[in-house]
C-alpha cells in the first residue's frame, strides 16, 4: 500500500471527523467506517481476488475509495449505493481526486430497490446503511452473494449491537453460512456460504 495513499486518506478522514464533530444530529453526520475496518476491508478483497463489489452505504466515499484501492490490485469493479444524492456526488468526487473512480459506479437509489432488480452476483458486499432495513435485505443479499467464496460484511455489529441483533440472528440461522464478529472498529461482521 503506498504511503501517498495512506497520508492523503488520513488527511480526508480527518476532514470527515471534524465535520461530524460539528453535528449532533446522527443524520448530519458523515458516519464513516474506522480506518482499522477499512483497512480489513482491503486485505480481504486482496485476498479473497475480488471481482464484483457491492457497497450498500457510499456517504462521503471513505470506504469506498479503500474498497476502491484494493479493486485496482484484483481488477474489479465496485458498484456502491446511496440514497442521498449530495452525497454520492462528494463520494464521486473524492474518487476523482484519489483516481479511483474508474472501478466505482455509483448509484444514487435506495437499497430495497436496487437488491429487488439487481440480477448481479458479487463476490464481496459490504453492508454500513440504515440498520433498521437490513432484515428487509436479507432475501436479497443471499441470492445476489456469491455462492462459492462469496463474504458478507457488516459493519457497527457491536458499537449497535441491539439494532442489528435480528439481522444478525437472521443470518446465524441460516445453516448454509457460517459467520463471525471482530472486534475491529465497530465491530465487523463477516459470513460465507458453506
Amino acid at each position: 500500500m503506498s504511503l501517498e495513499f495512506l497520508a492523503k486518506i488520513d488527511v480526508l478522514y480527518q476532514q470527515f471527523q471534524a465535520h461530524d464533530q460539528a453535528y449532533s444530529d446522527r443524520l448530519s453526520r458523515y458516519r464513516n467506517i474506522e480506518p482499522e475496518s477499512a483497512e480489513l476491508l482491503n486485505v480481504l478483497i486482496r485476498t479473497q481476488q475480488s471481482k464484483r463489489i457491492l457497497e450498500i452505504g457510499t456517504s462521503t466515499g471513505y470506504s469506498t475509495l479503500w474498497l476502491a484501492h484494493a479493486a485496482e490490485s484484483t481488477s474489479a469493479k465496485i458498484t456502491t449505493l446511496e440514497i442521498d444524492a449530495t452525497r454520492s456526488e462528494l463520494a464521486r468526487k473524492n474518487a476523482i481526486d484519489f483516481s479511483l473512480d474508474h472501478v466505482i459506479e455509483f448509484l444514487v437509489t435506495d437499497a430495497q430497490d436496487y437488491l429487488s432488480k439487481t440480477t448481479e452476483q458479487f463476490d464481496f458486499i459490504l453492508l454500513d446503511a440504515e440498520r433498521d432495513a437490513y432484515c428487509d435485505y436479507w432475501n436479497a443479499l443471499q441470492h445476489i452473494l456469491k455462492a462459492t467464496g462469496g463474504l458478507l460484511v457488516v459493519d457497527n455489529v457491536l458499537s449497535h449491537a441491539s439494532e442489528v441483533e435480528g439481522f444478525l440472528n437472521l443470518v446465524r440461522e441460516n445453516l448454509n453460512f457460517n459467520t463471525t464478529t471482530l472486534a475491529v472498529g465497530a465491530g465487523l461482521f463477516l459470513a460465507t456460504r458453506n
